[in-house]
């Protein structure tokens, strides 16, 4: 099989995947809207294995344990479809690389492809482990409009660039995704978390009733939020600070120059650094600690997309 025919299936496996993805997104959004009929459920600890099911299984309705609700099927179509898609997601990324014999993420295109299936692969993982079922609908939307922008962005398989025609390639871009992969999952617990702290803010009690009833407890999103970020954390720091001045060195001849991409990195950087230190030192629990988190996800999408569509600079190859 020729370079060409890898090409055309990996574009079929990448579109196939969107639409698989969109359509777990919309079996998600038909869960949580069948969970606004629901009574009050009992919220399962993030971290928790399900008893006497699966570990990715929502939480039942309280006073009624053993019964499966509509929710709870649509909730694990849902898994299904996304576990479908994601691997469909994986083949166009192999099958890309086939084609363009190296490493596929050596433009913006190929990046925002890799990304969304380490996004994927980490929700898949999650689930699995902890149970987060519950970021079902964030997930899958935010690949879907991933891959679907990726389309405006798409570049025929071709070979590399000299400036990136480097081994630093696989190690500072792969590193970056799995941090931007994990930095997905905690910035959705961070929002979910404001949007049933506010609720129960307003409504005491409301928090336990139908579509955030299903939902962890406030506690629990904010650990799972810290986990996540403590982990993406020390990976981003490798990616940005570490294999990246290196890489630049060999390409360029310096460590730093304040190239725009170079800048927005350390803003990143400095953000979730931020993050981590307010809750070691100063105790930061809460909206505050969920609010900086999100601040720091809007640095990283801005990284990636508006430096790269936006501001003109020595990374714009990458596009």
């Amino acid at each position: 099989m020729n370079t060409e025919a890898f090409a055309q299936l990996s574009n079929i496996a990448v579109a196939s995947a969107a639409v698989v993805f969109f359509l777990a997104l919309l079996t998600h959004l038909a869960e949580w809207a069948a969970a606004r009929e629901v009574l009050p459920a009992r919220s399962e600890p993030v971290g928790a294995r399900a008893r006497g099911g699966s570990p990715a299984a929502p939480p039942h309705p309280a006073g009624d344990t053993g019964k499966v609700t509509r929710s709870d099927r649509l909730g694990g179509i849902g898994i299904s479809l996304t576990v479908l898609a994601t691997a469909l997601l994986a083949a166009g990324v192999l099958f890309r690389g086939l084609a363009a014999e190296r490493v596929p993420w050596g433009n913006m295109y190929e990046f925002a492809v890799a990304s969304a299936l380490v996004v994927a692969v980490v929700y898949v993982g999650l689930v699995a482990r902890l149970g987060i079922s519950w970021l079902g609908p964030i997930v899958t939307g935010f690949v879907v409009i991933v891959l679907g922008l990726s389309i405006l962005v798409y570049v025929p398989a071709g070979p590399l660039v000299p400036a990136l025609d480097s081994y630093w390639l696989a190690l500072h871009v792969s590193a970056a995704a799995i941090a931007g992969g994990a930095f997905v999952v905690g910035a959705g617990a961070s929002a979910l978390f404001l949007v049933k702290n506010r609720a129960e803010r307003r409504s005491p009690g409301s928090g336990e009733r139908g579509l955030l009833g299903r939902l962890p407890t406030t506690a629990a999103m904010d650990r799972l939020a810290y986990r996540v970020h403590a982990f993406a954390f020390p990976v981003w720091t490798f990616a940005a600070l570490i294999a990246g001045p290196i890489w630049a060195q060999n390409a360029w001849g310096r460590y730093w120059g304040w190239d725009p991409k170079e800048v927005w990195a350390f803003i990143t950087w400095v953000v979730y650094a931020g993050y981590l230190h307010a809750r070691a030192t100063a105790g930061w629990r809460g909206k505050g600690a969920a609010v900086l988190a999100l601040i720091g996800f809007a640095t990283l999408v801005f990284n990636f997309v508006g430096v790269n569509l936006f501001i003109s600079g020595l990374h714009s190859y990458a596009f």
